[in-house]
């Protein structure tokens, strides 16, 4: 946080406006409403209304695209339908096969879910949900809850937990590969949750990088290198918003296959 304080002391001598507040608030969550309910705190914060308006944006947009039924679908209609088929025929099916199908509704959910939190932190004065961990961590707790969800579906409670560990490994091994293929199902939602986190705040602590430079140089020559920098960065983040979703999508199909299918 050196460089948001080092343009926050510039803000306090003149320089406005803060480039501190005007990067950092993308990130960084304010209360707007406390609440509290039988000791839990269920305050709301400016990233819980941004998860709100992505989730009505996601109904008002896809009621509004679908709202005629068309054998060929034109516009907005049509775009949508593209990520959709594309999804279902080159993420769920060559991951789960047939016995994906079920589970596309969630994973397209999850892919426009967090494609709108990405795309709403570019906004200004707006906030980037998927850049809270906390956010994160419940998407991976989903996605945790949907992997194991597949296999008991499948196989039973039994069954799932004897296709934790692959078959034909020796005895005396047993006693590692137990605890080693238990952490797995864990450490693949925090993989989940780290990595979208990690990069949706990345991006933004690089532009307030490259901006803070004019502050703490104070020099306008370095400004249009740092400028240009800055602006690459944010439209290179307009791409790793969809990257990102696509990623978090394609992994957690991913996982969800191979408790569908452990013999691979």
């Amino acid at each position: 946080m050196s460089l948001a304080y080092a343009a926050a002391q510039s803000g306090e001598h003149g320089a406005e406006p803060n480039v501190g507040d005007v990067i950092l608030h993308h990130v960084l969550d304010t209360k707007i409403l406390s609440i509290k309910v039988f000791g839990l705190n269920l305050s709301i914060t400016k990233h819980v209304v941004m998860m709100w308006i992505a989730a009505a944006l996601l109904i008002v947009l896809f009621r509004y695209a679908f709202r005629q039924h068309r054998a060929i679908p034109t516009g907005l209609a049509n775009l949508l339908e593209a990520i959709i088929v594309f999804l279902r025929d080159e993420v769920v099916l060559p991951t789960m096969g047939e016995e994906g199908k079920p589970y596309l509704p969630y994973l397209l959910t999850v892919f426009f879910f967090i494609l709108f939190c990405n795309l709403l932190g570019l906004v200004p004065f707006a906030a980037t949900a998927t850049g809270n961990v906390s956010v994160t961590a419940a998407l991976a707790v989903m996605a945790f809850m949907m992997i194991q969800a597949g296999g008991i579906r499948k196989y039973g409670l039994k069954h799932h937990l004897q296709n934790i560990v692959p078959p034909g490994i020796p005895a005396w091994l047993l006693p590692i590969m137990i605890p080693v293929e238990i952490m797995g199902q864990f450490t693949k939602p925090f993989a989940l949750c780290i990595r979208l986190f990690a990069n949706m705040i990345a991006g933004h602590i690089v532009i307030l990088a490259f901006l803070s430079m004019i502050f703490i140089l104070q020099s306008l020559f370095v400004s249009p290198i740092s400028v240009f920098f800055a602006l690459f960065i944010s439209l290179l983040e307009v791409f790793i918003a969809f990257l990102q979703a696509y990623i978090f999508t394609i992994l957690t199909a991913l996982f969800i296959g191979m408790s569908l299918h452990p013999q691979h």
